[in-house]
């Protein structure tokens, strides 16, 4: 019933842009917390950013501060990840996904995002 997808992963080289897309179906993300993660080969996922369910609030992790930008769209039932200035270390696969504040419920497959050097 509930299902994220995303898109716009890729390969890029060094100091490229790319926007990532996760859009739900089988439920509003109107009221939910949304966060990206990532995950790079050998090592823990780890929360990239999170912005709440008005877009009002956001939290970025200190390496992707300046570079990336979390937006959604409630009524298109959408969040997004610009990602701007990439470098070889964001290599990994990214996640969207959507809980009531941190507690994430629900995932998305996961997206791979490759930056050559």
């Amino acid at each position: 019933q509930v299902q994220l997808v995303e898109s716009g992963g890729g390969l890029v080289q060094t100091g490229g842009s790319l926007r990532l897309s996760c859009t739900a179906s089988g439920l509003s993300l109107s009221r939910y917390t949304m966060g990206w993660f990532r995950q790079a080969p050998g090592k823990e996922r780890e929360s990239v950013v999170r912005i709440s369910w008005s877009g009002g609030i956001t939290y970025y992790i200190e390496s992707v501060k300046g570079r990336f930008t979390v937006s959604r769209d409630n009524t298109k039932n959408t969040a997004y990840l610009q990602m701007n200035s990439l470098k070889p270390e964001d290599t990994a696969v990214y996640y969207c996904a959507a809980g009531v504040a941190e507690n994430y419920k629900y995932w998305g497959q996961g997206t791979q995002v490759t930056v050559s050097s």
